[in-house]
């Protein structure tokens, strides 16, 4: 099996968390039409990134890249190293092939495990780390799974400020809902306006809030603006996924 029907069948292995990131530009180019995936706006909230934060000549830690779009498209803008890390086996050995796919090697450490937040050892502060919808799985993908619903809540807070004297730069994502599971809802009324207070008043002491990004629809097309007094509200109709503030903080430790 040649290497680029490899990608396609890791690809294709089912779990909680497949099939959930297009492919980078580069790579769909080789890999053609023989992998199918529902878009979760990469490409627009790629956009909102990088109209915020310089990435050139960067060393970024992507917590949680999945099949590596974020990744591989931020080496693409310049970035001088990733440290991906991905604690399910089919995603990590996709990305560790695809980089070799795309004669990166040199510009991805691929680490098939969860970042451990209470201990992990980077050998120096990194300049940018990725957490892009992450922590709201505490207590299920990783960490304790006698967690209570308020002691999550703390935790993630926990887990979010730990990351302060490890990078400059964060770039963070937090889902509604606990696990997934709709019935347990970290927020009351589940709307973005919580959801950002619940942050603003957790990071305070270790972050600066830079940007935040909110989807909103142009033209039927999904943009990523800077968060306004109109684009606070819940917009029920573009679905949880893209009511997800887009969170840029800068530490202050």
């Amino acid at each position: 099996m040649n290497d680029i029907n490899v990608l396609i069948d890791l690809y294709s292995k089912t779990s909680k968390h497949s099939n959930y990131q297009i492919l980078p530009d580069k790579l769909s180019a080789i890999v053609g039409d023989n992998i199918k995936v529902q878009t979760r706006c990469e490409k627009e909230r790629l956009r909102f990134i990088l109209d915020n934060i310089d990435v050139k000549g960067k060393n970024i830690v992507d917590i949680g890249g999945n099949s590596g779009y974020f990744s591989f498209e931020l080496i693409e803008a310049g970035a001088n190293k990733l440290f991906y890390y991905e604690g399910n086996k089919s995603h990590a050995d996709f990305v560790q092939l695809a980089a070799k796919v795309l004669e990166i090697e040199n510009k991805i450490e691929v680490f098939n495990r969860y970042f451990s937040f209470d201990n992990e050892l980077l050998n120096k502060k990194v300049d940018i780390v990725l957490l892009l919808n992450v922590l709201h799985h505490v207590g299920d993908d990783y960490g304790n799974p006698q967690l209570s619903l308020q002691k999550a809540k703390e935790e993630i807070l926990k887990q979010l400020n730990s990351l302060a004297d490890k990078t400059d730069i964060l770039v963070f994502q937090l889902g509604f809902n606990w696990k997934g599971n709709r019935n347990a809802c970290l927020f009351e009324n589940g709307t973005k306006e919580e959801l950002i207070d619940f942050v603003k008043a957790g990071v305070q002491s270790s972050w600066e809030i830079q940007a935040i990004g909110i989807a909103e629809t142009n033209n039927f097309a999904i943009e990523y603006k800077s968060l306004n007094e109109q684009n606070i509200q819940r917009q029920d109709s573009l679905g949880e996924f893209l009511n997800r503030p887009l969170f840029i903080l800068k530490s202050s430790k």
